[in-house]
């Protein structure tokens, strides 16, 4: 088995849970479990970033310790985790001792190096972004982007990284290393980045000024730069399991340069640790253009959404909305157009399709197919050239697409059932009739049982309860169940399933055809 170690970015305690957070965690659970799938040994890594000037100064106004106000927030992302049906492995925290011990190691290590001296620092601070700024960070007109809140201009000494001098050495690994970052795009962004000279990274705060950190190894007057300290959660959450490291590493396109994309490999090159195979920086989830975040006021609550429709519902609509590395736009509209159309219409339809004709026409029990002609066998090539075109797409996180061709796979078996019209060779007592009858009742179950296989990793509790009314439990080898075969045979259905029930009641059809769900 091939070690596959997957993280996100760790959420920062200053603010509760939203859509960005939760598309971040179902997007690095998709990856995981797809690779889990294609037989990898998997470890998938998330948790939370508590230290810092925000964490302090939030827990100041409510009149409690940070460490009281980190384990309220916490205990929120931790609570998202499994309603959104995310499979991670562990869960770390940086204010775990675990992780300040490896922190504190790979400070000393770089000032026994020389790769950190102390120096005075007069400038320019953002409180908000916890960081340093420089003239070239201001707008055109001289004012300050939104992005760095209060800007105060400081003076105080402090300890400095030597990033400037591993500036050539990124330049180089990036361009030997073309895809170190997805998309490539990216990559280029970061390669522009660093057309600029670097400058020495600070990483330390007075502990008169901020309290609330991890102390330098070296000066327990200081405690570590927020940055500094954070970026290490990927490595010191499995210094301890051989074979886990490096990781590969999901975070938002607005991490990406400096902290991921510089600060990061600079600080594990000069502490001699092997660095991340590589970082998938996806988009924004927008609402009429406008980035969703807590500052703006109009980011969503993923869990209304999960309450309402369930979390594969909601899986399914990220996953299939947005082209990993692009931005795109949130509207509960969009959302049922999708849930509507795709999971209740096609894929909820053809569950209680089967079921419904299974048990009307074959006492529950599908049979094994006999007769069958062009009509059979061009589903059975369109599903050969999904699931060959499905894999890859999948390998590439290329998930829209890969959903959309399983979903037209689903469309083609509703429209065979409509050219075979079970509903009328049931009523027929024609052999023929009858061994056909059979036939399309098990082409449409494989059928089914295969599209399902194909977006198992998306939705993972509604392909679980699809094989358990299907009678049929997946074999161990996820591949051996993307063959078309005879697997379902003689196997007992249920006889219905509300799968994905619609927002607003509707009768059922008329027809003789079962109704959708």
């Amino acid at each position: 088995m091939k070690s596959f170690y997957i993280t996100t970015a760790i959420d920062y305690v200053n603010g509760s849970p939203h859509l960005g957070h939760a598309y971040e965690k179902v997007l690095t659970d998709v990856i995981a479990r797809f690779r889990r799938q294609m037989g990898d040994r998997v470890h998938f890594l998330t948790g939370t970033d508590e230290h810092g000037q925000k964490v302090q100064a939030s827990a100041r106004k409510l009149g409690i310790p940070p460490q009281q106000f980190a384990d309220q927030v916490s205990a929120e992302f931790r609570a998202l985790l499994p309603k959104l049906n995310i499979s991670n492995d562990d869960f770390i925290r940086t204010t775990e001792e675990r992780h300040k011990r490896v922190v504190r190691d790979v400070l000393q290590r770089l000032f026994d190096k020389g790769e950190i001296y102390k120096a005075e620092y007069k400038g320019f601070y953002s409180t908000r972004q916890e960081q340093f700024l420089q003239d070239k960070d201001r707008n055109p007109d001289g004012s300050w982007p939104e992005i760095f809140g209060e800007v105060t201009e400081i003076t105080e000494s402090n300890y400095f990284f030597k990033l400037r001098a591993y500036q050539d050495w990124l330049i180089e690994y990036l361009t030997q290393h073309e895809d170190f970052v997805f998309p490539r795009y990216r990559q280029k962004q970061v390669l522009e980045f660093l057309k600029e000279p670097l400058n020495d990274l600070c990483i330390s705060r007075p502990r008169e000024r901020l309290e609330w950190g991890i102390s330098l190894p070296f000066d327990e007057g200081y405690v570590t730069y927020v940055w500094f300290d954070a970026l290490l959660n990927y490595y010191s959450a499995v210094v301890d399991k051989p074979g886990t490291w490096p990781a590969y590493h999901v975070i938002g396109k607005d991490i990406l340069v400096p902290p991921h994309a510089v600060y990061w490999p600079i600080m594990l090159q000069a502490a001699g640790i092997e660095l991340p195979r590589g970082i998938i920086a996806h988009g924004w989830w927008l609402q009429r253009g406008a980035k969703m975040s807590k500052s703006t006021g109009n980011a969503l609550n993923p869990l209304d959404l999960v309450g309402e429709f369930g979390a594969d519902a909601f899986r399914y609509f990220l996953m299939r909305e947005m082209n990993v590395g692009q931005d795109s736009d949130f509207t509960r509209e969009q959302f049922l157009v999708r849930y509507n159309s795709e999971l209740a219409n096609n894929l909820g339809n053809l569950v209680n399709r089967t079921l419904n004709m299974t048990t009307r026409f074959a006492g529950g029990v599908l049979p094994a197919p006999e007769a069958g002609d062009d009509t059979e066998r061009e589903l059975r090539a369109l599903w050969d050239k999904t699931r060959d075109e499905c894999l890859p797409l999948n390998e590439e996180f290329q998930f829209h697409t890969a959903l959309e061709r399983a979903m037209t796979f689903v469309t083609a078996t509703n429209a065979y059932i409509e050219k075979r019209a079970p509903w009328k060779l049931g009523k027929s007592a024609e052999p023929h009739d009858q061994a056909l009858l059979r036939t399309s009742l098990a082409t449409m179950a494989e059928a089914l049982r295969l599209a399902v296989a194909s977006v198992q990793h998306v939705i993972p509790a509604a392909a679980e309860k699809i094989n358990g009314v299907l009678g049929y439990t997946p074999g161990p080898v996820w591949r051996d169940e993307l063959v078309w075969g005879t697997k379902l045979t003689g196997a007992k259905v249920a006889p219905a399933l509300v799968l994905f029930p619609r927002p607003t009641a509707e009768k059922p059809e008329q027809s003789g055809k079962p109704a959708k769900s």
